[in-house]
């Protein structure tokens, strides 16, 4: 049976998917123009705003290209994400620009051209990669480092942030690829450390950890992108959702499965009444509550491959990934609307520094599409 007109349990269909991709690539299409081979961030005033080659979001606008080329073959979705991928040859070799979203950099690029096409030199390219993140791993606190300094005054070499999970997918590729174990200790240290400090009982999540670089001493708890320290920040609990069920798929351990359970269970107990998360799922009154359409779309690629992962089939998984999906496709897509270049309205990037809010992001479009191609029945996602 096409998956398109499948019954789902609780009386979902998905006879809006092949649409929602179909305008999906249609945008991609006609907003790829002016883009080209730029990383596009966020959205401002209708028009995606291109970041330098070494910005952490690079690799989301050509992964998205590769996922559209993919499923229709375009060749000039092809042609454009080669492009973005050689433009950032110069950053890995500069070297010091380089910091802990080489995952998301490298993985979407990459990892990605090598898999549909197996491109001897984009595998090259990863190695690298994984080789540099590898190196910021300190072994006394068994974490990735995050940022370097901001500045000669700064000392970040004791933080680690909740977003790394998804960056160890290129570790877990290394070490299959050249059969060295190291890589995967590495990405293995790291995320029993996220379940470790990261990971509340509850399931939520904090963004940023300090622990002392020297002892390994877990020091502080950050706010970051989140309201405050304890609060919960949606998209870093959405990184968590689906860092760890990545984990589990990697390693097969069950503690990286329990806890991705533990972490989705608390994200769709606080979904509002459309299933988009707000920006933080702890906001006190009076503070405004922003959608996070990033953190959803996020959250549901995740949810979808969890589902897969689980053996309850009746398990809440799947029906609440296509509910987040089909309303972030409903109620926040920007198809017909000629002035906006993103695919997704209202993501929220960083309201504490008031930076890109209520905008559509690169990564929020990427995802949406992401899951939109894990419901068309797509072969493994680079993640993977």
């Amino acid at each position: 049976m096409n998956q398109t007109h499948e019954a789902l349990q609780d009386g979902q269909t998905l006879d809006w998917l092949e649409g929602a991709w179909q305008q999906t690539a249609a945008k991609v299409t006609r907003t790829s123009k002016r883009i080209g081979s730029g990383f596009p961030h966020a959205s401002v005033n209708g028009v995606y705003a291109l970041e330098a080659p070494e910005w952490w979001t690079a690799g989301f606008w050509p992964g998205l290209l590769w996922l559209l080329h993919a499923e229709e073959g375009d060749a000039s979705f092809r042609e454009l994400a080669q492009r973005c991928e050689e433009a950032l040859d110069p950053v890995l070799a500069e070297y010091y620009r380089l910091d802990h979203d080489m995952g998301f950099m490298w993985t979407l690029t990459s990892i990605a051209q090598y898999k549909l096409l197996g491109t001897e030199e984009s595998k090259r390219r990863a190695l690298i990669a994984a080789n540099m993140l590898a190196g910021r791993f300190n072994l006394k606190g068994r974490y990735i480092r995050a940022w370097n300094p901001w500045s000669e005054e700064h000392d970040n070499s004791g933080i680690a942030i909740i977003d790394c999970a998804m960056n160890m997918p290129l570790l877990f590729w290394a070490s299959n690829m050249t059969g060295d174990p190291r890589y995967r200790h590495v990405a293995e240290a790291h995320l029993d450390t996220v379940l470790e400090h990261f990971i509340r009982p509850d399931g939520s999540v904090y963004h940023i950890v300090r622990f002392d670089s020297v002892t390994g001493e877990c020091v502080q708890h950050i706010g970051g992108q989140g309201y405050a320290p304890e609060s919960a920040w949606s998209r870093g609990t959405a990184w968590a959702l689906y860092g760890l069920t990545l984990a589990y798929h990697h390693t097969g351990k069950t503690a990286y499965l329990d806890a991705a359970k533990r972490v989705a269970h608390f994200f769709l107990a606080h979904l509002p009444a459309d299933s988009v998360p707000h920006w933080d799922f702890r906001l006190p009154a009076g503070v405004e509550r922003f959608r996070d359409t990033s953190a959803g779309a996020c959250a549901a690629s995740g949810l979808l491959l969890l589902a897969d992962k689980v053996a309850d089939k009746d398990a809440p998984y799947r029906p609440a990934a296509i509910r987040i999906l089909e309303s972030l496709y409903r109620n926040y897509g920007a198809w017909e609307n000629e002035n906006e270049e993103g695919l997704i309205l209202s993501g929220t990037s960083h309201y504490p520094e008031g930076k890109n809010v209520n905008v559509p992001l690169i990564y929020g479009d990427y995802f949406f599409a992401e899951g939109l191609a894990r419901l068309k029945g797509a072969a493994a996602t680079f993640w993977e």
